[in-house]
Formats: structure tokens, C-alpha cells, sequence
């Protein structure tokens, strides 16, 4: 991680284009059905306890078992591959890409994921914080858990078992937590982001300046 950052360059990509791109796959093999179409506005899961599911995206048919999945992101369609409409695809195959006006908060964690030590999800699975790392974070938060290559931090549970993940990146306190206990994880996907201890006051420049620099051109209209 530099000290060095232009702050200039990477505030200036993400006014110019303040979205994230979502891209949405099939989960298995199937016949697909599409139930949006592109420029269509969706909506995420909601509801105080999620209870609420998001927009239907397109229904996947297997064996004569119609699965319907829905938008877990906000915002627009912005491309559909309308050729697969009624073929069958294979599990993987991307099917449309969702355009995601993203929110301060975001846009500060998307810095941050590029400045930060990110451990990676090993597989498709659920994930939990080992028992001793999850009550040091209920009782003083992420950042006061320490954590270095080795640790036992993250118990993964993928078909009903439980295996402990260790820990082999940077020595550092745990800044940010991408996953949420018991939901499934995408392999690969970000479980945590780790900041060295001596990197903190950067990313706390980091955290000051986009919160004041969006907040002015907010009150200018930009």
C-alpha cells in the first residue's frame, strides 16, 4: 500500500462515472426466461428484516423446476444477452449487467478495497468469524482485532461442514467486513479487508477527503 495517492485522479473516475457495473450469471444450468428488460429500473431486497425480495430478474428451468431469481442491487439494467431468451445456458454463463448508482459509503469502500489487504473467499460457501475473533468484535468492533498470517480468524461451512480458514495476509487490524454471517459468499469474493497498523492515519485521509469532496460538489450540483 503507498502513501502516495492522487486523490485528484481517483475522486475525478468516480464522478465522471459514479456506478458500479453488476454482472448477473446463471447459478446452473437451465432454459432461461427473462423478466426485465434492458433500461428497466430494480430494485434489492428490502424490508426491515429483508423480507421483502427484489425485482424478478429471469426464471431458470431445470428438470422441470422453475427457479426465479431476483435483483439483489439496485439500478438499471444496462445490458441483457436477449439472444438466450428460451435456450438453454450453462451454470456461469452472464446474462445481464446491472448499472449501480453507487452512494458515498460505497464509493469510499471501493477506494478503500484498492488500498486494503482483501482476503478472498476459497469457495461458494457461508462464513462466520471463529468464536474468540466474533466476541473481540462484539464488544470493541473490527478494528480492534489484530490479526496475522496464520490466525484462525473465519470458520467456513459448505455442505454442513465446518472448517476453520487461516489467515495468510498482511499483518494488520481488520478495517472492513464484506460478508454477512451465514450468507452464502461467491468464491473469490472479498471476506475482509486488512489495514497495517501504521496505515491507518491514510486511510482515515482517505475516508476525510472523499466525504468532503462529495459533500461539496453535492452543495454545487456537480
Amino acid at each position: 500500500m503507498s502513501d502516495e495517492i492522487d486523490f485528484d485522479e481517483i475522486l475525478g473516475k468516480y464522478h465522471s462515472d459514479p456506478y458500479e457495473y453488476v454482472d448477473i450469471y446463471a447459478d446452473h444450468t437451465g432454459k432461461i426466461r427473462f423478466l426485465v428488460e434492458e433500461g428497466d429500473s430494480v430494485e434489492a431486497v428490502s424490508g426491515e428484516w429483508k423480507h421483502i425480495p427484489g425485482t424478478p430478474l429471469f426464471e431458470i428451468t431445470r428438470e422441470r423446476n422453475t427457479k426465479k431469481i431476483t435483483a439483489t442491487t439496485n439500478g438499471v439494467v444496462s445490458s441483457m444477452r436477449n439472444d438466450l431468451e428460451g435456450r438453454f445456458v450453462e451454470a456461469g454463463e452472464k446474462l445481464m449487467t446491472i448499472r449501480h448508482p453507487l452512494k458515498k459509503k460505497e464509493i469510499i469502500e471501493s477506494i478503500l478495497k484498492e488500498v486494503l489487504y482483501i482476503f478472498p473467499a476459497p469457495e461458494r460457501a457461508k462464513y462466520f468469524f471463529s468464536l474468540d475473533v466474533q466476541s473481540r468484535i462484539e464488544k470493541k468492533g473490527p478494528r480492534a482485532v489484530s490479526v496475522k498470517p496464520g490466525d484462525e480468524i473465519i470458520i467456513m461451512s459448505l455442505m454442513k461442514r465446518d472448517t476453520p480458514v487461516y489467515y495468510n495476509g498482511e499483518k494488520g487490524v481488520i478495517h472492513s467486513v464484506y460478508f454477512q454471517p451465514g450468507v452464502s459468499v461467491d468464491k473469490g469474493a472479498p471476506l475482509i479487508g486488512v489495514c497495517p497498523t501504521d496505515k491507518l492515519p491514510l486511510i482515515q485521509k482517505i475516508i476525510t477527503r472523499v466525504k468532503a469532496d462529495w459533500d461539496k460538489n453535492k452543495e454545487l450540483g456537480a
